[in-house]
């Protein structure tokens, strides 16, 4: 019988003659079977516990994406509650974007869990969860990027459409060319050879390495922007968070192609490298995009004054501007969140406040010349519908008109 196996490179077994002794035979010759000594970093993407089905990877990506699930299922009443109370369609995106993200995340691993990866069929499941997830994880990253740097002109729910369908459609031909060069031409670092089925693997190194420079250098030239003479072009965002998430990418990116390219020339130490980074994506990236663009806008606390006009700095107001806190409507008495917020810390939330040409551009922001804001961040835009008059008066920005007793 011979045994011939290819561990990362290098050879797995010795070629080994079979012979069966007789039963008085003072010779016990048994078959001799070679044990496959797996490294850890592949070991650790199929093992099962105990009398179970259930990987152990699938476990590890599984418990952390349920924490984040449960979160945002407790916070689920305020965040309606806040995405009413604005008209900003932006937040919407993003909070739509994370939710299916988080949901999908939980549902491959549930159900990877619930299949058998040997047979066939559900080989198949496992690959086309996994691409998925990609696809929505990848369409996300497009998304963000799009809203950071065009935000600007984003200003109607047609235009956010439009950019979650470009960014679904490039991310279903990234998706479909790795589930393609998965079920074609899986890669044989990542063949179980004592099961006989083969785990996911990103497409093959090849084409993990080079999607990952791709994408590192991507985020590297968004990181460079701010000292071009692009920066007189585009209103790049200010906020350091958003170029704290940019730099985390950036990161996560290169170290990615680092371990698929040690593993593509056959180092096996660059698995454990893929794995940590597959990892990180799989159940951190979500919890970023919420923690850099929506965790401020869901923070807010109601002010203690009721919201009152304040212009914005390019507004003019004359000497006799009346400016009157602003009062509840019937409708607005049942919940706290039908008031208007208004101050920088919410429509600025999305990490996206920009600067114009010539202006100091950095992580800061700078002196310049002022750009008007986004109108979907403007105070008219965080308006409650439920509260946007007071019965019985006209309110001008001058005047204030009160009925006439008869």
């Amino acid at each position: 019988m011979v045994v011939s196996g290819n561990r990362f490179g290098l050879e797995a077994a010795q070629l080994s003659a079979v012979s069966t002794a007789e039963p008085n035979s003072s010779h016990s010759d048994l078959p001799f079977i070679p044990v496959e000594e797996e490294n850890f970093c592949k070991l650790i993407l199929y093992t099962e516990f105990p009398k179970s089905r259930v990987r152990v990877w699938d476990a590890i990506i599984l418990v952390p994406n349920l924490l984040f699930l449960f979160f945002l299922l407790i916070r689920f009443n305020r965040a309606r509650l806040k995405l009413r109370a604005t008209s900003s369609p932006i937040f919407l995106a993003f909070y739509g974007l994370v939710v299916l993200n988080v949901v999908m995340s939980v549902v491959r691993c549930i159900v990877s869990m619930s299949v058998n990866a040997a047979a066939v069929v559900g080989g198949y499941v496992d690959t086309v969860l996994w691409v998925t997830v990609r696809f929505f994880l990848l369409s996300t990253e497009m998304s963000v990027l799009i809203f950071g740097l065009a935000f600007g002109h984003l200003d109607s729910r047609s235009s956010i459409r439009y950019v979650l369908l470009a960014t679904s459609l490039i991310s279903l031909a990234f998706s479909t060319s790795q589930g393609y060069l998965e079920v074609f031409a899986p890669d044989e670092n990542f063949v179980i050879h004592s099961r006989d089925y083969t785990l996911f693997g990103h497409g093959g190194m090849l084409f993990w390495f080079v999607s990952s420079i791709v994408f590192t250098v991507i985020y590297i030239s968004i990181l460079i922007l701010p000292w071009t003479k692009l920066r007189e072009r585009l209103a790049l965002p200010t906020k350091k968070s958003f170029y704290v998430y940019i730099v985390l990418l950036v990161l996560l990116n290169l170290c990615s192609s680092i371990g698929s390219g040690m593993l593509y020339y056959n180092m096996w130490q660059g698995l454990c490298v893929v794995d940590v980074t597959t990892c990180l994506y799989f159940t951190l990236y979500t919890p970023l995009v919420y923690h850099t663009f929506l965790s401020e806008f869901f923070g807010v606390s109601q002010p203690s004054i009721m919201f009152s006009y304040k212009a914005q700095v390019d507004d003019t107001m004359e000497e006799d501007t009346v400016s009157l806190p602003h009062q509840q409507s019937f409708s607005s008495l049942k919940t706290d969140s039908d008031y208007i917020y208004q101050s920088n810390s919410v429509y600025d939330s999305t990490q996206f406040e920009g600067v114009g040409a010539g202006a100091g551009v950095g992580f800061g922001g700078g002196g310049g010349i002022p750009v008007p804001i986004n109108p979907l961040y403007s105070a008219a835009a965080l308006q409650s519908p439920g509260a946007d008059s007071i019965t019985g008066y006209s309110l001008d920005s001058q005047t204030i008109d009160l009925p006439r007793h008869q």
